[in-house]
């Protein structure tokens, strides 16, 4: 049977305070991530970049908030775009843009989870939480705040109304190290699961990883990967805006990726915060790509070795 898998370009960079992620779908294409994926055995279906028009502004009462009315604009087009590619494709692909990309494909694809009756759950691989709601936010930068407006927190009327939220204790975040104190309150109040890099450190990638892959095995759900470049240490993915010290290593990375592409529970995919202005000579892309790679069924000895 034929794998299909859906690349889906968004170029948001409304949510973030730093500019370059618009050229982040460009850049992965680029560095071949449909080759890799077709060289993989994927049917690839690349589906192009979505846009949205220009916006009258928004006010909000908090006055660090910028970029409502477009967020806003991007959250509703993603969130219908991720519903059709969920419901036409094996696995969608969404690439960014900043992390406010989650706001839209997480609310568009709980609404596919809840039309096949199965519950949604989110694998988080970033340096931040994006438990930020439009009241507690005081960079204003919205792609702190997906999580908080997908798992259904107050204070977001101001986004579009959800069709269908997400279960906290759905969530699976890992190599977290970046926490404001309203998000650290949050994650008590709902329950999140939640691994930052010092339990990382103390016990590894594969035991927490392989209890939560088996928790979405039991309840027969659909898994999505969000994926931000500041998951991984600056020191190997210098091309994002937000970088955290102590991330993520190449070897850990792809584990993780490897040990998901095993259980065969992966559903979509999304890619963020990539900015290739802050690049050097593509080698954030590359990796990214070669993680996306270890996620849809390359090993180590798929591998080319160079010689010397």
């Amino acid at each position: 049977m034929t794998r299909t898998v859906s690349i889906l370009g968004a170029p948001i960079q409304t949510g973030a305070s730093q500019p370059g992620c618009v050229m982040g779908p460009a850049s992965l294409r680029i560095a071949g991530l449909g080759d890799i994926l077709t060289e993989l055995g994927w049917e690839v279906n690349d589906l192009g970049d979505l846009s949205i028009p220009a916006q009258d502004p928004v006010p909000h009462k908090n006055p660090a908030i910028h970029d409502l009315a477009e967020t806003r604009a991007w959250i509703e087009a993603l969130s219908d775009a991720a519903f059709d590619a969920a419901q036409k494709h094996d696995r969608p692909i969404f690439i960014g843009g900043d992390h406010a990309l989650a706001a839209g494909t997480l609310s568009g694809l709980a609404r596919h989870a809840k039309t096949q009756d199965r519950p949604l759950f989110v694998l988080w691989l970033d340096a931040h939480p994006d438990l930020h709601t439009l009241e507690t936010t005081t960079s204003g930068n919205l792609h702190g705040t997906p999580v908080a407006y997908v798992t259904g927190q107050p204070d977001f009327e101001a986004f579009p109304p959800l069709e269908a939220s997400i279960d906290p204790k759905n969530f699976c975040m890992m190599g977290i190290r970046s926490v404001d104190p309203a998000e650290r309150e949050r994650i008590k109040q709902i329950g999140l699961e939640v691994h930052d890099m010092r339990a990382i450190d103390e016990t590894g990638v594969l035991a927490p990883l392989r209890a939560f892959l088996d928790r979405v095995r039991e309840a027969n759900g659909l898994l999505h990967v969000s994926f931000d470049v500041d998951f991984l240490d600056p020191g190997i993915a210098p091309a994002v805006g937000t970088t955290v010290p102590g991330g993520a290593t190449f070897r850990e990375a792809h584990l993780i990726m490897e040990e998901v592409g095993d259980s065969d529970l992966v559903t979509s995919l999304d890619i963020v915060e990539l900015n290739p202005f802050l690049d050097e000579r593509g080698r954030t892309a590359k990796l990214l790509c070669d993680l996306a790679a270890s996620l849809f069924g390359r090993r180590v000895l798929d591998r080319m070795t160079r010689s010397f």
